[in-house]
């Protein structure tokens, strides 16, 4: 998922996945007919019973749903994974590893909410006005990322996920800092005592970059979620 962002290496790799014998659902959920008008307050379940209605499909092992989000998408594939048990893998793509204002003029609001109510969010301060009004968006969730307790409390609870996770991020990611807070969430999968396998890829350029790495992503769920599929995706 992830909506309309870096859909030039989407459409190429679905189709890749779809030789490989997957099954792929892509899930346009803001700015789309019948969806939110911005990313802004969007219902993990509505993500979720789509992903649900197509595991119906007896084309479909409903036993081994992987998703995978990048940027805003990363973080939102992290909510869902953390939440609901027959997701068996997770790749976030630039992601963060907490939850952040949806991405409206006021930024206000959560960007995800669950059975009716907005998940805790990092808060923005008047302290990111010049960055942000001068489009330095990294600046501003740097900023944004001082507030502690804020990001303690959106934090995602990566520990919950029921399967692999796997993380690809840009050292020099010039619209947030994704490696640092992709090393957050390796950091609290470790203190948790995460019991399945987990990785952080750094790649060396902007928020781009790593989806010039599908390769990696690729050989992720050849390895840690495709190879589980004999038995049953589960433990």
């Amino acid at each position: 998922g992830g909506n309309a962002w870096a859909s030039d290496y989407w459409k190429p790799q679905r189709d890749k996945y779809l030789a490989q014998g997957y099954s792929f659902l892509e899930i346009g959920y803001f700015g789309m007919e019948g969806t939110p008008e911005k990313l802004d307050r969007i219902a993990l379940e509505g993500i979720h019973d789509a992903i649900a209605k197509a595991a119906e499909n007896p084309k479909v092992d409903g036993r081994c749903i992987a998703v995978m989000g990048g940027s805003k998408g990363g973080e939102l594939a992290l909510s869902l994974g953390s939440r609901y048990k027959d997701i068996k893998a997770i790749v976030g793509i630039v992601p963060s590893h907490a939850v952040f204002a949806g991405l409206t003029d006021a930024m206000t609001t959560s960007s995800v909410t669950y059975q009716d109510k907005q998940l805790p969010f990092v808060p923005v301060p008047w302290s990111t006005t010049p960055a942000l009004l001068s489009g330095d968006l990294r600046k501003a969730f740097e900023i944004m990322l001082e507030d502690k307790n804020g990001v303690e409390q959106a934090a995602i609870k990566v520990e919950n996920i029921n399967g692999p996770v796997f993380l690809i991020s840009g050292t020099r990611d010039e619209l947030w800092p994704s490696s640092e807070m992709s090393e957050m969430a390796v950091q609290r999968l470790q203190e948790k005592k995460f019991s399945y396998y987990y990785e952080h890829l750094a790649i060396d350029g902007g928020h781009n970059q790593p989806l010039k790495h599908f390769d990696k992503i690729d050989a992720f769920l050849e390895r840690h979620f495709k190879a589980d599929q004999v038995n049953g995706c589960s433990r």
